[in-house]
């Protein structure tokens, strides 16, 4: 069915609770590749409870659940198998603590009409129990085959590196079953570990989460931009531009300007773009 703008956009989502504790963050830690090496003092700090401190990607986590009820929303109905996970946007407003009880909420926040597709960005704000907003995910929607119903193209992509060298270059290894692990965060499309269901999405083999190089290349910057200062970040914005195979590196440039890194990352084996359009705002 059409997307009926009138109806959806602002539309709210039932949110809920959400709870989370220290194994969670570790878990979600060497998901994304903490842990190497394991007796190093700084990785540590991600991977042990003793002075652990949690990478602020891990506030995709909380809410994820939750972004199941986008399928429910009047005015957006769309085919599943058409939908791509196209950009993440997340503002973070202090230090995440190790274990909470939060409450989120949801809306869309805007809709755009790229022809032949539609763009969807929804808005999910996690609030602690005293009412203080934690930190606000916007997840876009790029939904294949329900354009053309008139609205607003959107704005064009931002965030572009300038042209010159990078400043820092990291490198994030995965592991062969990277993906098999950041599953047990909660995402669990069968995308990312059934060899068969890969192969008719088009894929030889699963592919790891958008979501887990996310918070790779989050923690690349974090290490080698911010000095391992979780509490720099105040918004990560990037473009989902490609896939990363489980056991492949993912490579991250980092370019300073102002108060801002502006940050692209690639496949060291293949040099395929994994995600781009991307910046990080500090928190001075």
């Amino acid at each position: 069915m059409p997307i009926d703008p009138e109806k959806a956009l602002g539309a709210e989502l039932a949110g809920g609770t959400s709870t989370w504790d220290r194994d969670a963050v570790i878990l979600y830690h060497l998901a994304v590749g903490a842990g190497v090496p394991p007796t190093d003092p700084k990785e540590l700090e991600y991977t042990y409870e003793k002075n652990l401190k949690v990478l602020p990607s891990f506030a995709v986590i909380p809410v994820f659940g939750a972004m199941g009820g986008v399928t429910s929303i009047p005015g957006l109905e769309f085919n599943l198998a058409m939908l791509l996970h196209g950009e993440q946007d997340l503002e973070v407003y202090g230090a995440i603590p190790t274990q909470a009880k939060v409450s989120n909420s949801g809306r869309v926040a805007a809709l755009y009409d790229k022809g032949k597709a539609a763009v969807a960005v929804i808005e999910m704000a996690t609030k602690d129990e005293s009412g203080e907003t934690l930190f606000v995910n916007r997840f876009t929607m790029f939904l294949r085959g329900e354009g053309g119903f008139g609205g607003d193209p959107g704005p064009k992509a931002g965030n572009l590196p300038p042209a010159r060298d990078a400043d820092l270059v990291a490198e994030s290894p995965t592991l062969p079953q990277q993906a098999l692990i950041y599953r047990l965060c909660g995402d669990k499309n069968p995308l990312h570990a059934d060899p068969e269901f890969a192969k008719l999405g088009g894929f030889d083999t699963p592919i790891l989460h958008g979501l887990c190089s996310y918070g790779m290349v989050c923690k690349a910057v974090v290490d080698h931009a911010l000095g391992g200062d979780t509490t720099k970040l105040a918004r990560y914005q990037a473009r989902f531009a490609g896939v990363v195979f489980p056991g492949e590196t993912i490579v991250t440039s980092m370019w300073r300007e102002n108060d801002s890194i502006l940050v692209q990352a690639t496949t060291k084996e293949r040099g395929t773009p994994v995600i781009t359009n991307a910046a990080i705002t500090v928190r001075s």
